[in-house]
């Protein structure tokens, strides 16, 4: 036994790939997106990664990539502000019914062909998607109309992911701290649990295994959104979600022992935690020694054969973050593939 060891999804996009973005030419997009994906995966792969993905490199963003130019949208949705004092604007649904253009298997497969190894699969939860329904409502299209067919294109996608392969399937569920900063009182949250664990009842015990979720404070443009917002009033709501693993941002909290120690009292009876041991938004590079004592003080908390680690996000939510270099992305995964080898040596489970 040893201890697992995953990217979130995103990586920063090569400079081609960035060109081609803010160009007009799809067919030179798509070959940029294709040599890309083959780097990324070979450098991953060579730096021993046993998971790899496609680094995100055809996605627009992760949180609304599988609408990314439907018809059906107004630029003027929900606003997401980082503590630097930039936003993020989500699109707005302006017309039913909700149908993905993407779904997330095309980048899965994408990945596979370079693949030697596992590739898992970030998608958006239906909870992030939901932001996409005016408060206002749609005249002829209700919101439970709206959340049944966003219930029905989630599942699809996942299915498909699972069809063709996927390691893993992991739900990236960016807005639930964020949730709790809009809405102390936790209704939102709750709600946002609620939506996506009724597309996870969807599923059997075997291919839940098989899906994790994603929690973090955020990671644009070196920023976070949520960071303010204590993990204890987030952990225990988001361990109701019936899902095989869960990945936690941890790098980045002042007081990780406190963290673990709620993720320890929350323990899910089965699922794998995976703790981030690397921060995206730090520009310093992790050495493999302090990724090992990250994971080492993580042991004291849980169970090593429930324990996994990861970065605390992607490197590049949006395509547009160049605030963090590919170099120093590879590096951060190396520090981490190295660290949590080494802490499983420590633990005897190398």
């Amino acid at each position: 036994m040893t201890i697992p060891s995953e990217l979130i999804g995103s990586l920063p996009r090569t400079p081609d790939v960035l060109n081609a973005l803010n160009g007009s030419d799809s067919t030179a997009l798509a070959k940029a997106v294709d040599v890309a994906v083959r780097e990324t995966v070979e450098r991953l792969q060579q730096l021993g990664s046993p998971v790899v993905t496609d680094g995100a490199q055809g996605e627009p963003n992760s949180w609304t990539y599988p609408v990314a130019g439907a018809d059906n949208l107004a630029a003027d949705g929900v606003v997401i502000p980082y503590a630097d004092g930039h936003t993020r604007q989500l699109p707005r649904l302006t017309a039913g019914p909700l149908r993905y253009r993407v779904r997330a298997d095309q980048y899965l497969r994408a990945a596979q062909k370079y693949a030697t190894v596992p590739v898992k699969q970030a998608v958006a939860a239906p909870s992030t998607l939901s932001l996409l329904y005016p408060a206002d409502g749609i005249a002829g299209y209700s919101r439970e109309a709206f959340l049944d067919d966003l219930l029905n294109e989630s599942e699809g996608e996942i299915r498909a992911c699972l069809d063709a392969g996927a390691a893993s399937v992991q739900l990236d569920f960016p807005e639930a701290r964020l949730a709790l900063k809009l809405d102390p009182s936790g209704g939102l949250l709750r709600e946002f649990v609620e939506l996506n664990n009724r597309l996870l009842e969807r599923f059997t015990e075997a291919e839940r295994a098989r899906i994790g979720v994603h929690t973090n404070p955020g990671a644009d443009q070196d920023s976070t959104h949520s960071l303010d917002v204590d993990y204890a009033e987030l952990l225990p709501e988001l361990f109701r979600l019936q899902a095989g693993a869960f990945y936690v941002a941890l790098a980045s909290e002042p007081d990780p022992d406190r963290v673990l120690a709620v993720i320890a009292d929350n323990l899910p009876p089965t699922a794998r935690i995976f703790i981030g041991v690397t921060d995206p938004i730090d520009p310093m590079v992790e050495t493999a020694e302090q990724v090992r004592d990250r994971v080492l003080t993580a042991a004291r908390h849980l169970p090593p054969d429930r324990l996994g680690t990861c970065d605390d996000a992607g490197f590049a939510e949006f395509a547009d973050d160049t605030s963090t270099s590919r170099d120093t992305a590879f590096a951060k995964i190396a520090a981490r593939i190295a660290g949590t080898a080494m802490a499983a040596e420590a633990l005897g489970l190398g």
